[in-house]
């Protein structure tokens, strides 16, 4: 009699583009986030993945990972908010792709919104806190496409710690804890 073990595997993505003229890209941040989080979790049962695909095309590479309904609540979505300031991260749950592209494609291929997502912030800031985002597509796709300063890194590797400790309590208490710690 032959047994076949389905073992859960929990699965955090990194949203961006492959290639060396994406790296450090703003909207590589999914991925940016991934590679420095994933190595606190080397003794977990968790897969992290950077989507070979393009952005608009990250559904390909999540929806064959994400068999059921029931795998949705063991998937993490990380990636770029313009509607955020830099070093500052959201949590959320079951909510539409905002207008991003990529999240766009994963939840067509998934047929769901019911997963959650961690947005990271690339947006500048007043003093007093006010996003400022470029102003029209052509400007929007520059700034997403333009490389991070070394100071603005810093701040990504900042906010690593605190992506990882949400990511690590969403999975071992609940996402609703995680959003109350860290909203």
């Amino acid at each position: 009699m032959n047994f076949c073990y389905y073992i859960v595997m929990k699965l955090v993505v990194g949203l961006g583009n492959p290639g060396k003229e994406y790296e450090n890209t703003r909207h590589n941040t999914g991925r940016i986030l991934v590679a420095l989080i994933q190595k606190k979790f080397e003794d977990k049962k968790i897969k992290f993945i950077t989507p070979d695909t393009f952005m608009n095309n990250s559904g390909k590479a999540v929806a064959p990972l994400v068999k059921s309904k029931k795998d949705l609540k063991d998937l993490i979505v990380i990636y770029d908010d313009v509607d955020l300031p830099l070093g500052r991260m959201k949590i959320s749950f079951n909510r539409s792709s905002g207008g991003h592209n990529g999240l766009g494609s994963v939840i067509k291929a998934l047929k769901s919104e019911e997963f959650v997502r961690i947005r990271i912030g690339i947006s500048p800031a007043t003093p007093s806190g006010k996003i400022r985002k470029p102003k029209g597509e052509e400007a929007m796709l520059k700034f997403l496409l333009g490389k991070y300063k070394d100071k603005e890194l810093a701040e990504l590797k900042k906010i690593s710690k605190k992506t990882a400790e949400a990511v690590e309590m969403i999975f071992t208490e609940s996402k609703e804890k995680a959003m109350s710690v860290y909203n």
